[in-house]
């Protein structure tokens, strides 16, 4: 047991624990506003699907750019700070999206809605893993369930304003200045202190051995020495893979689903905004089945339910058979960013916090080229053929699980 661990009353770490949630779910909420009203958005400005698809993908081009910088503005601000900063400018970057009166305007506010938005991911997630090791036991999944709660919220709250005849600008800046708030006023119950210190070990962690539990991946590599080292590169590509797996598939949600369901279903604006809300609701459900099972069985069985159930949803197409497939396909994703993660932050032979930037870093690739390569596809052969990528990604997550911990947590 560590001196911290010894001195930190109890109720600070709870805190601190909340504190990182309101940070998760701002985050999920933020963007969730804009996202249903994309078909608006679209038509306002004219434009294709190409050039739509071209657009949007301006939001994981800014974060690919910035996401690397994330580490370094981490160690001289701390994670708590930039990732409240970054919600704060986030919040800015998605107000003018929605007011842009250009392709051009719309696409470069995007961007720089997405360079703040990787800078937060990146500290909110460095934080929670630092809440994690102060706990000793893993905790991050909630998290990232709770992402996806705020996200339900966020597509919710942009259903209701549409609804209620709201404009564009009164909705988001409504919106963005309720959860900038709320992530400013968590910034105070955050952990203090340097994100690299060694008090942030637990008094729960235990060795393998003493658990009884399997050892995972990255403890295989370490105990291997130069031959797991050499590994390692192998191990975080197939890790970044995964993640990029569940990035694609979210993509579909936040980018096309709306549309699919207003254009190709003939949905209402508010009905289609139940596809997008559909998918990040069912996230939160597969997280829960981690501890029980394992990542890399709940991560198989999650491709398969991805690949099978879109697959079907998109051969069949009916309005209650769609909204339920974009539900299986975040079902079966909600653990693959997070696991990803957690196998990644703790690889041997790299410094603190750069495989888990890594990851966070590369995922965003299929946040980048889905939209541009759905929206040609679906220009050349209709949405419904471009949407053939969620079960293509299913199937990937099938092929790579294997690098994923087999047994489930029980330190």
């Amino acid at each position: 047991m560590t001196v911290d661990t010894e001195t930190r009353p109890l109720p600070a770490a709870r805190h601190a624990r909340a504190a990182v949630a309101v940070l998760f779910f701002t985050n999920g909420a933020l963007f969730a506003n804009l996202l249903p009203r994309y078909p608006q958005i679209k038509e306002d400005l004219a434009i294709g699907n190409g050039a739509y698809g071209l657009a949007v993908a301006a939001f994981p081009a800014g974060a690919i750019t910035a996401g690397l910088a994330a580490g370094l503005l981490i160690r001289r601000m701390g994670s708590a700070r930039v990732a409240v900063l970054g919600t704060l400018l986030t919040g800015a970057g998605i107000l003018a999206a929605g007011l842009a009166p250009s392709v051009a305007l719309f696409a470069t506010a995007l961007f720089l809605a997405g360079a703040m938005d990787a800078l937060t991911d990146v500290a909110q997630n460095a934080h929670g893993l630092r809440v994690q090791r102060l706990y000793g036991r893993s905790i991050l999944n909630s998290f990232h369930a709770v992402w996806s709660i705020g996200a339900v919220t966020g597509g919710l709250m942009a259903a209701g304003a549409m609804s209620l005849g709201l404009s564009l600008g009164v909705h988001l800046a409504v919106s963005a200045a309720v959860l900038v708030a709320a992530a400013v006023a968590a910034l105070r119950f955050c952990l203090p202190g340097p994100d690299n210190g060694p008090e942030e070990t637990g008094p729960e962690e235990t060795r393998p051995e003493e658990t009884g539990r399997e050892e995972t991946g990255r403890e295989r590599l370490t105990a291997e020495g130069a031959r797991g080292t050499s590994r390692v590169g192998v191990v975080l590509a197939a890790l970044v893979l995964i993640a990029t797996a569940g990035t694609l598939v979210e993509d579909a949600g936040n980018s096309w689903a709306a549309l699919y369901l207003s254009d190709a279903l003939h949905a209402s604006a508010a009905l289609a905004a139940s596809g997008f809300i559909a998918l990040v609701g069912a996230q939160f459900i597969g997280d829960r089945l981690v501890d029980r099972f394992g990542q890399r069985a709940v991560a198989r069985a999650g491709g398969l339910i991805t690949a099978v159930g879109m697959g079907l949803a998109l051969a069949v197409p009916t309005l209650p058979g769609t909204i339920l497939g974009f539900a299986l396909a975040g079902f079966g994703v909600a653990t693959l960013v997070p696991a990803a993660m957690y196998e990644a932050d703790a690889l041997p032979g790299l410094k603190p916090g750069s495989g888990l930037t890594i990851v966070s870093w590369l995922m965003r690739l299929g946040f980048l080229l889905s939209p541009p390569i759905v929206g040609q596809v679906a220009d050349a052969a209709g949405l419904r053929t471009g949407l053939l990528v969620i079960p293509a990604a299913g199937v990937l997550v099938v092929l790579l699980a294997g690098v994923l911990q087999a047994c489930p947590r029980r330190d």
